[in-house]
């Protein structure tokens, strides 16, 4: 375990070189893996990762400090594009940090396999065929879940679902719930549904159609929870008090009204894809599953819940489905993603959905903090017109004296930035 803690003053006005080896003594990284972290994917692995390819691309891997997740330090590597997201979600660990940081827990890694059965001869029949055979399905399901099911993991249960009237007449969809421990799972899911196919198809007298796992992983969630001092939320123009009403205010918003919630969500996204990303794991997964989730009683919803304690501090937690992976896929293949584990030391897939539950509700602070109180473009603008500085061509020191200058004129515009650096460039 790393003792060092993630409180890392003035990171962000280092030099790169320089934040790269404080990573690299957090997480006892050589030069090639700083090599790696600079190059990224190889061609020749792209090569063997998907079709056709003709190139790589490459985004920023960033670091964001000040978590402290059950007593224990982390700096989270975060992969994205988008302007503002790294720093706002390290101000905000910042002050989760004040409460005592983030608890979190997780459930067992248990994903769901969908087996669909259609022309039955009697539904209700097929149903009690199947849960009556249970423990032979579950052994057979077993019989093809090698290392998973030597590491512990395995069959965990059948579940028969039903269905009396559809566009294509009755069906009866069979679940087998199955712990893949620290795998993501898909493969090992959809072998032991396609495994399992005969025999279901002669216990129901059925035909079966689609045999695939679930990405709505609602058996396998991550939450996280803390308390942020109201007096850390005091601002130039607003006591502490006041902040915390407006935040729960701004939280309500996001629970009742789809079109709050919708981009309240994306903003906890924010943060949990960029961890997922870094990790190499399947973010379109997190990202299906994490909003199916949020429409669970009918009406999309915010993922995460804000209150005022008794003591007047402000608390937030999220739950959301996460189904994350340590071992296989892009976790081992690509060199990125695999030092991405290592700096943050963890030791199975339950702990990484758990700093990434954490990273969602520290960015979604960051988002509503900033809306509820100053507004969101005041921060964002500014990474905005570096973006736009670097669109216009601006290079070196340049790009710092274009964004203030924007700044200051409030043309945050990329023809202004175009302007500013042909003006400079040509003088």
């Amino acid at each position: 375990m790393n003792n060092q803690s993630s409180r890392l003053p003035g990171f962000y006005k280092r030099p790169q070189a320089e934040r790269a080896a404080l990573i690299a003594q957090w997480a006892a990284l050589s030069g090639s893996d700083l090599a790696a972290l600079n190059a990224g994917l190889d061609p020749s692995i792209a090569e063997n990762m998907i079709e056709n390819v003709i190139g790589v691309y490459g985004f920023p891997v960033g670091i964001a400090t000040n978590f402290l997740i059950n007593d224990r330090d982390y700096l989270i590597p975060m992969v994205i594009e988008e302007p503002s997201v790294v720093a706002a979600v390290s101000n905000a660990a910042k002050l989760f940090r004040e409460g005592g940081g983030f608890h979190t827990s997780s459930d067992e890694p248990v994903m769901i396999g969908q087996i669909q059965v259609l022309d039955l001869p009697d539904l209700q029949a097929a149903a009690d065929a199947i849960l009556s055979h249970k423990a032979e399905l579950m052994a057979e399901a077993d019989r093809v879940g090698g290392s998973i099911v030597k590491h512990g993991g395995g069959a965990r249960d059948i579940e028969v679902r039903p269905i009396a009237e559809s566009s294509v007449g009755p069906m009866l969809i069979v679940h087998l719930l199955m712990d893949t421990r620290d795998a993501m799972g898909a493969n090992a899911i959809n072998t032991a549904v396609e495994h399992l196919t005969p025999r279901i198809e002669q216990l129901t007298g059925g035909r079966v159609n689609l045999r695939i796992l679930s990405n709505l992983t609602d058996r396998r969630k991550a939450r996280a929870e803390g308390r942020i001092p109201a007096a850390e939320l005091t601002t130039e123009t607003l006591a502490g008090a006041d902040a915390v009403d407006a935040i729960v205010e701004a939280g309500a918003f996001a629970e009742v009204d789809p079109y709050r919630a919708t981009t309240h969500n994306k903003g906890i996204m924010n943060g949990v894809d960029a961890v997922v990303i870094a990790t190499g794991n399947d973010w379109r997964a997190v990202e299906a599953g994490a909003h199916a989730y949020a429409a669970r009683d009918g009406q999309y919803r915010s993922l995460t819940r804000w209150w005022k304690d008794d003591q007047g501090d402000l608390r937030g937690s999220i739950e959301l489905p996460l189904a994350l992976g340590i071992v296989g896929g892009a976790t081992r293949v690509h060199p990125v993603a695999g030092i991405a584990l290592r700096i943050l030391g963890i030791e199975n897939a339950r702990q990484l959905s758990e700093i990434a539950a954490a990273v969602g509700l520290a960015q979604n602070l960051a988002a509503i903090r900033a809306l509820a109180t100053v507004g969101i473009q005041q921060g964002h603008m500014r990474m905005h017109a570096r973006q736009l500085a670097l669109a216009a061509g601006a290079q070196g020191e340049l790009v710092a004296r274009v964004v203030q200058a924007m700044i200051d004129e409030g043309q945050i515009r990329l023809e202004r930035a175009k302007a500013l650096v042909h003006e400079w460039t040509t003088q």
